[in-house]
């Protein structure tokens, strides 16, 4: 055995040296679709971040789907509508996704902006438009 591992077979295990997943892309979307669990103090690196994302992207087609909105629905609504803040909040207490990622998704601008939505909503600040918050949250 310790012959045939010196024999120069590193190139045909090289794919199981680096990254988790032997598979297509499809099999490795769909292990991530399965994560449930979030990460322990032995988790680390890119799976767990793909695994993050794959949640997050997970909750705003859910969101979506309760608020009847499709992608261009979801572009055409202004950066504070409270939906998309109530969503934002729902990203921001079930996923590590950065401000960043969650402003960019939901089309709200910058994180700086939706950092401000999400602090005012906090402090109970008067929201005197009148629109319809994301139901089910």
């Amino acid at each position: 055995m310790e012959r045939r591992r010196g024999e120069g077979a590193e190139q045909e295990f090289k794919p199981l040296e680096r990254g988790w997943c032997l598979g297509d892309e499809q099999f490795r979307r769909e292990l991530l679709e399965q994560v449930r669990a979030r990460p322990g103090p032995s988790h680390f690196g890119e799976a767990v971040q793909e695994a993050v994302e794959v949640r997050a992207e997970r909750l705003v087609v859910e969101g979506l789907k309760r608020l009847g909105w499709t992608e261009p629905v979801l572009r055409a609504k202004r950066k504070g509508h409270p939906s998309k803040v109530a969503l934002a909040r729902e990203l921001r207490s079930q996923t590590t996704m950065p401000l960043a990622w969650i402003a960019a998704r939901l089309w709200m601008g910058r994180r700086g902006y939706l950092a401000w939505l999400l602090s005012r909503r906090d402090k109970g600040a008067p929201d005197n438009r009148r629109e319809q918050a994301l139901p089910h949250l």
